[in-house]
């Protein structure tokens, strides 16, 4: 298996991941955990096991400057990111986060076209909109998409929470090909954590954990484990190969792979508009994949 097929396959692996953690992070708050509690878990966490799973590798010494880099890349990619996504996720309605966060992958390429003067392709635009018309089919489908005076704190912070990640895709694309996975993301999560720390300390002491079962317990190591730390480091491990376009254009997946887990559950039915929907995603991440003459 080439580098680009291993790609595209941890991004897959990684939506498979989000798609799961939209209702199990959700059903965590503020039941059982407040949101900055839950994103102070999440980074420690991650950090952890990103520093552990970095001493069976490679030691690398970063070139002068780039911790400085590393350390503001960490603000977006951990913070920003998970901070708004979780509080915004607490406040707002799953689906209202899914249907937001298909801003991402736009702002990815209009970001990848002022830092990088990538220009706009007609495969990249073809494959955008029917990645969009394919995540939009699939989630106003399901009717429960509702905007209003009650969600719109969340779904700002959700927003908020798309731009912080397609800045972080863009700007992280150099460093991880400069160096392994492991050694940017080791770091970007020790700042992370340091930075998070202030704000999420006071939600951890006031978390009453006598009262956890092992359902709980068990949701908070698939957030941590799986969404945070598995997660981040197939994205990562993607951009190696990938163009930041094309590691965005994946959370288009994310609707339709949590429709397939309810119709495992028998929660839902596969239906004809659903095998269309995926259909559209499909393409569209094939065609932005895709190299032809720019516009």
């Amino acid at each position: 298996m080439n580098n680009n097929a291993k790609a595209h396959l941890s991004l897959f692996a990684a939506q498979v991941i989000y798609a799961m953690n939209y209702s199990i992070a959700k059903d965590l708050m503020p039941k059982h955990i407040q949101p900055l509690g839950l994103v102070f878990l999440r980074i420690s966490g991650a950090c952890l096991l990103f520093w552990i799973l970095s001493l069976f590798s490679k030691q690398e010494k970063l070139v002068k400057g780039d911790l400085k880099k590393m350390a503001i890349l960490a603000i977006f990619g951990v913070c920003v990111n998970q901070a708004f996504f979780i509080y915004g996720l607490s406040i707002t309605q799953p689906i209202n986060s899914a249907i937001i966060m298909i801003s991402n992958p736009i702002a990815v390429i209009v970001f990848t076209m002022i830092v990088f003067k990538e220009r706009l392709t007609f495969y990249k635009l073809g494959g955008l909109g029917l990645g969009i018309a394919g995540a939009l089919t699939l989630l106003l489908f399901k009717g429960n998409f509702v905007l209003g005076s009650e969600t719109i704190l969340g779904d700002m912070f959700t927003l908020i929470n798309s731009m912080s990640w397609a800045v972080f895709v863009v700007m992280a694309k150099p460093y991880m090909q400069k160096y392994q996975t492991v050694t940017v993301m080791k770091w970007i999560f020790l700042f992370g954590l340091i930075y998070i720390a202030p704000f999420g300390i006071n939600d951890i002491v006031h978390t009453n954990w006598a009262g956890f079962d092992n359902s709980i317990w068990i949701a908070i190591a698939f957030v941590v484990i799986a969404t945070t730390f598995f997660a981040y480091l197939l994205n990562t491990y993607a951009l190696k190969a990938l163009s930041p376009s094309v590691v965005s254009m994946y959370i288009y997946f994310q609707p339709f792979l949590a429709t397939l887990f309810a119709v495992a559950l028998g929660k839902d039915t596969l239906t004809p508009i659903k095998i269309l929907s995926a259909i559209f995603i499909i393409a569209g991440v094939y065609l932005v994949s895709k190299k032809t003459k720019s516009l």
